[in-house]
């Protein structure tokens, strides 16, 4: 990875956490992990994760829905030419982690 897309990637997952903290009814707490970016930056992927677990569904729907207007967040806030589709994802490796954390505790 380029240190290009790194940095792009490291905006992408500030600008999301702060887009998602701002814009959520609050009924979860939406943490977002990381951002990857394709090669020629046409494509990201914002992954997050949800406490309770039982709102990731509804968290997900939510972050799909305002998909056009993150992007017109990120457009304001990013100097880019072209601004990525943006998509979201449930950080499943995160979740795996934390769940691997759990149960070496134990």
């Amino acid at each position: 990875m380029s240190l290009r897309t790194e940095k792009v990637c490291e905006l992408i997952k500030g600008l999301a956490a702060e887009f998602l903290a701002r814009e959520s009814d609050r009924t979860s707490i939406i943490t977002v992990t990381r951002a990857d970016v394709s090669n020629d930056l046409k494509n990201a992927t914002v992954y997050f994760t949800v406490y309770p677990e039982k709102s990731e569904e509804a968290a997900l729907l939510f972050a799909k829905r305002r998909r056009s207007e993150f992007k017109k967040y990120a457009r304001d806030k990013m100097k880019m030419k072209r601004i990525p589709f943006f998509n979201f994802e449930i950080d499943e490796g995160e979740k795996n982690r934390q769940r691997i954390d759990e149960l070496s505790k134990e």
